[in-house]
């Protein structure tokens, strides 16, 4: 019997040979020796800003050699380090410890040890650069140092700074005491007794438009006591935990626990609306889509992530039309960035409003926040946003009043494709060739109709009968209308999108197993849709894949036209489990688990498509994102599915009936989190029970689903 979510202090991997810390906004790619290196996608990153581009240590002008890498919790590292043999030696009798901190900066406290016999003088060197670059110049290796960056030094730090127009960035790298600096230096010279050490410190502190950002971890400061580590731990606390004798699973929840708790940003202007990064390295930053899926997924663990996210980008919802940025009244944002190269983002500039999905699912995750029972006032706060989403559905979603979502993009400097499937190939014909916008996205419709449920719901509970019925009638007749347009009887699958001159765009892919997660889908085609999201064109043993290996534009090595997304094949396995289809669902975990065990018990962002017959592993793909969020999320979500617990706290009522994997048996969850109350479910061969609901609680022990042509009236 194994316990999750007890961390178990793997560094993160971004690349081959390079360790990746986070917290926050910041994060640090380095290599296994600790040292920033220039020339590499490596640094010091701080809201989309490099402030390091090299951080080189060295002893008596000697490279540290690597001997290992531990890291505790994903915002600190220890990089165990020697100084190279002196010639004629066999050994090294030099330990340099580098024990690093990220968050809002760094601190790094470097240990040398002598284990000879003889005092040992030591001179050790850091060099120091910050090109000040933005997080796209490095991404796209034009990064570059700037040549009107000025460096400056005091008795013991460094700064760089850089002006541009009425902006500014700079960095402050400070050595203690003993420190000596000059231009790009610091030196410490250091004399250690045998058998004893010697620790110094350096403090690595941002500045934005000429403000210090204040550092997380103070000279001296007790790790333990700072905020990093005081919000972890809480995290660590809180979190639900899991008893399984699968180990593979334990492993799984822990990582993505883990993972999720250092992605997660805390907004200084309100301490205490949380929201979680899209993913380290390149979208440490907001994004709409991906903010409210992880959110979705996370509810069971920790609501106020939702509750962060949708006040956030309630803040932030559209108010004007403006075509670079593609803002629009009511329009729920896409993305923010933050560093000096903005006009190098979509849009050219920090905010970017083009995404087609992001507007329908904020309604949605209201909606699912309230049936979850969190604070009831702030929710009935943000449904005047809701409202204003939905209007932008209705007015500039839906451009030529079809009933349909479609997109187009305003100018050039947007995306082509503005789903989650957004690479500019991403929306296909079977043949292979592209789509042509305005295109309608099957996936979009059944967020959309999921969203006026949810507003129809709002409308009941508040006793407004007519605001009900009209968005329960709006909701049918998308769905009416979707189950006509997009069905392919031919082919006995969806189309995954209409194209301008609306016709089906025939592709065989994954987009219709979000329609079965929202309950688009009529019931007399599920199981059609279901033996193909399960055929071998699609499913590879590992998961689900974007695009059947049968499309004219498959590409196993593609970013979405024939890999695997964890997220995406959580979204499907919901959607089968809400149908009834318990073993199509099942067989998805386990391929998940089983690529998990062989990507160090973590699933990144996506990886290659690659059939489990050809290849018994999974292969990688080359520019994931690891962590990332929503494939860090993916797990939790998973098991909920399993467990097919499904809450309306306003109605007093919560449907569970696991559907729990043999070799996950005996399964307890302790501290799933419901309107206020801790939750345990029990499961065993023999059964299960559930403790801790909420007062007045009542337990359905059927599941709400499969959908039923009744329920789906309004399910009121």
């Amino acid at each position: 019997m194994t316990q999750a979510w007890a961390y178990g202090g793997s560094p993160s991997l971004a690349a081959a040979g390079t360790v990746t810390l986070v917290e926050g906004a910041t994060f640090c790619i380095c290599a296994r020796n600790g040292d920033i290196k220039p020339g590499a996608e490596q640094g010091l990153f701080f809201r989309d800003t490099r402030f390091l581009s090299r951080f080189q240590l060295t002893v008596d002008n000697l490279e540290l050699d690597p001997l290992g890498t531990q890291c505790p919790a994903p915002y600190a590292g220890t990089f165990i380090t020697r100084q190279p043999p002196r010639s004629g030696t066999a050994d090294s009798t030099l330990l340099v410890v580098r024990q690093r901190y990220v968050g809002n900066g760094m601190r790094e406290d470097i240990v040398v040890r002598n284990l000879g016999r003889e005092t040992a003088g030591v001179i050790l060197s850091l060099e120091i650069d910050a090109d000040l670059a933005g997080l796209f110049e490095v991404k796209e290796g034009r990064a570059r140092r700037r040549d009107a960056i000025e460096l400056s030094t005091g008795t013991s730090d460094v700064s760089i700074a850089y002006q541009f127009g009425g902006e500014s960035r700079g960095v402050r790298v400070c050595g203690d005491p003993q420190a000596k600096a000059v231009p790009g230096q610091i030196t410490w010279q250091l004399v250690v007794a045998p058998r004893a050490d010697v620790t110094v410190s350096v403090q690595v502190i941002p500045a934005l438009d000429g403000v210090e950002t204040p550092p997380r971890y103070g000279p001296g400061q007790p790790i333990e006591t700072s905020q990093p580590a005081a919000r972890h731990e809480a995290w660590r606390q809180a979190a639900p935990m899991v008893s399984t004798p699968e180990e593979r699973l334990s492993s799984l929840l822990a990582t993505s626990a883990e993972d999720i708790g250092a992605l997660r940003m805390f907004d200084p202007d309100h301490p205490d609306r949380v929201v979680v990064a899209a993913g380290v390295p390149w979208f440490m930053t907001l994004f709409g889509r991906d903010s409210l899926l992880t959110s979705w997924m996370l509810l069971p663990v920790d609501p106020t992530v939702a509750l962060g996210t949708l006040q956030t980008l309630a803040q932030l919802q559209g108010n004007r039309i403006d075509a670079l940025t593609e803002e629009e009244p009511g329009r729920i944002l896409h993305e923010v960035r933050s560093g000096l190269d903005a006009e190098m983002a979509l849009g050219g500039s920090n905010l970017y409003y083009g995404s087609i999905d992001a507007t329908p699912l904020f309604v949605m995750l209201l909606g699912e926040l309230r049936r979850w029972g969190l604070a009831t006032s702030e929710v009935d706060a943000l449904v005047a946003h809701a409202d204003r989403a939905l209007e932008w559905i209705e007015r500039f979603g839906d451009r030529d009043g079809d009933g349909f979502i479609e997109y187009q993009r305003a100018t050039d400097r947007g995306l082509l494709n503005q789903g989650w499937k957004d690479s500019f190939d991403g929306i296909n014909f079977a043949a292979g060739d592209l789509a042509k916008p305005p295109i309608a996205l099957a996936e979009v419709q059944g967020y959309a109709y999921a969203a006026f449920l949810a507003r129809a719901h709002f409308a009941r509970e508040a006793g407004e009968v007519d605001m009900a019925r009209h968005w329960s009638e709006r909701a049918q007749r998308l769905k009416k209308r979707f189950n006509e347009a997009f069905w392919l009887p031919d082919r006995g699958y969806f189309a995954i999108a209409l194209d301008a001159e609306k016709r089906p765009v025939d592709a065989l892919a994954s987009n219709m197993g979000h329609c079965l997660w929202t309950g688009m889908i009529d019931q007399d085609k599920a199981a059609a849709v279901a033996r193909h999201l399960m055929s071998p064109e699609m499913f590879t043993g590992f998961g689900v894949r974007t695009l059947g290996s049968t499309m004219g534009a498959y590409n196993p090595m593609s970013y979405h036209n024939g890999s695997i997304w964890p997220h995406d094949n959580a979204i499907v396995a919901a959607g089968l489990m809400r149908y009834g289809y318990v073993a199509e669902a099942q067989r998805i975990v386990l391929g998940l688990l089983d690529a998990s065990e062989q990507m160090g018990s973590r699933l990144p962002e996506l990886f290659c498509g690659f059939d489990r017959q050809e290849f018994n592993a999974p292969v990688a793909y080359p520019t994931s994102c690891s962590p990332q969020a929503w494939s860090a999320a993916a797990p939790l979500y998973l098991l909920r599915t399993l467990l097919r617990f499904d809450p309306w706290v306003p109605f007093g009522k919560v449907w569970c009936d696991p559907a729990v994997p043999e070799g996950f048996l005996p399964l307890r969850i302790d501290r799933l989190d419901l309107a206020g109350s801790k939750v345990t479910i029990d499961i065993t061969g023999d059964g299960w029970h559930v403790e801790g609901l909420p007062d007045g609680m009542i337990l359905e022990p059927t599941p709400r689903h499969p959908i039923t042509a009744a329920n789906t009236k309004l399910e009121l």
